[in-house]
């Protein structure tokens, strides 16, 4: 029945029935016939999906944060969440526990990379997972072969996920810094190291690169776009976009605007999103006391991207004191943390700001905002961990 109802109407139409289906209900239709699996299992069907509910900007929200359960000691929440303007964020299903992929001993989030075609990877620096929240499919990426000799320490100042449009798969960059660090004096000098797991092979290896600027960590970078890693870096001073390209392995850097430039430590930046542009956002820096009449959070625009002439400085606007922003949601909703460890919205349209219910301890919130999808995560090798459910 089910193999006539698609001869009779075509494939085309069926499809274009089926893209409207949330994953949930495209899951469960995969079980009425091997005609219908194939067809919601094949890339076309996916990538018309992908597309379809980027379209109606039908978004849902992924926010980590840290609970204090004894005066040292903390948990941390992965909730995945979808929300409208009226009635705030529901639950899609029960939260999970990932203290095991972060420090029990204080509130410090590790980061949250994407979404990539639906795709994210959680990592604690040391072991990666990538998932599909939709699905709720996961898998352990390997870990990185390359250590360093007896006496010297390996940190991973930065790292991305994104997709190669060119090779057709996934990869994870990390930018590590190996330098001698004896137990009893000072660190020698910094040398940097690029890692990059490549899905297609399932496996590590080391990209050759010329001499990097020292990557300036902050809550709110490490951002894709363009199928390009996003990072705040510092060069004699001087604030920088380090710029990583997925398909090309080339760095390359973009100037933040110029009166953003200094490293006075008044300010502090994040990277977002917002109305399909890369955007700077400029906020005082967390650790200062707080002024409520000079306190202002400036958004920078890049138009044209890539050409460091054409930031414009789109609104400024007053908030609540931020510790950091986190993502854009709905196209013109910024999401930010407050120092207290609050969600705070702020509609860049109407102005108008929201205190959500969702908190957890100060400082440890992330958000990714993302639209469902049928990707699979992507196989390993035969000795590689295989996907599992969650």
């Amino acid at each position: 029945m089910v193999n006539g109802i698609i001869k009779k109407l075509g494939e085309d139409l069926v499809n274009n029935i089926l893209v409207r289906f949330p994953v949930k209900s495209l899951i469960r239709l995969k079980c009425i016939s091997k005609r219908w699996y194939t067809l919601i299992q094949s890339t076309t069907f996916i990538h018309l999906h992908l597309n379809y509910q980027t379209t109606i900007q039908h978004e849902f929200i992924l926010f980590k944060h840290s609970i204090k359960e004894e005066p040292n000691e903390f948990i941390s929440i992965l909730s995945f969440l979808s929300g409208d303007d009226d009635d705030g964020f529901n639950p899609l299903f029960p939260d999970i526990n990932v203290t095991s992929m972060s420090s029990n001993f204080h509130a410090t989030f590790y980061p949250l990379l994407g979404p990539c075609h639906g795709l994210i990877v959680l990592t604690d620096l040391t072991t990666i997972v990538i998932f599909n929240p939709a699905t709720r499919n996961f898998r352990l990426v390997p870990p990185s072969p390359f250590g360093c000799p007896q006496g010297f320490h390996r940190s991973v100042e930065g790292i991305g996920f994104g997709f190669d449009s060119i090779s057709k798969y996934y990869k994870i960059v990390r930018i590590c810094e190996v330098f001698w660090n004896p137990w009893d004096g000072y660190p020698g000098p910094k040398e940097t190291k690029i890692d990059v797991y490549d899905f297609s092979m399932d496996c590590w290896r080391e990209v050759e690169h010329v001499n990097l600027p020292f990557i300036y960590w902050v809550p709110c970078a490490e951002m894709l776009y363009n199928e390009v890693v996003h990072w705040f870096a510092t060069i004699d001073m001087s604030m920088i976009i380090l710029c990583f390209d997925m398909c090309t392995e080339i760095f390359r850097n973009i100037n933040i605007p110029d009166v953003c430039n200094n490293l006075t430590h008044k300010q502090y930046y994040g990277l977002v999103i917002l109305r399909g542009c890369l955007t700077l956002i400029s906020y005082p820096n967390p650790i200062s006391p707080t002024d409520l009449i000079n306190d202002k959070v400036h958004v920078w625009v890049m138009e044209e991207y890539g050409v460091s002439k054409s930031w414009i400085l789109k609104n400024t606007i007053r908030v609540v004191p931020v510790e950091s922003p986190l993502d854009v949601w709905k196209n013109s909703i910024l999401l930010f943390q407050s120092k207290k460890g609050h969600l705070i919205s702020y509609d860049i349209n109407s102005n108008e700001e929201k205190e959500h219910i969702l908190h957890g301890s100060p400082g440890s919130l992330s958000v990714i905002v993302y639209e469902e999808g049928l990707t699979s995560i992507p196989p390993g090798s035969q000795n590689s961990s295989k996907a599992h459910n969650f």
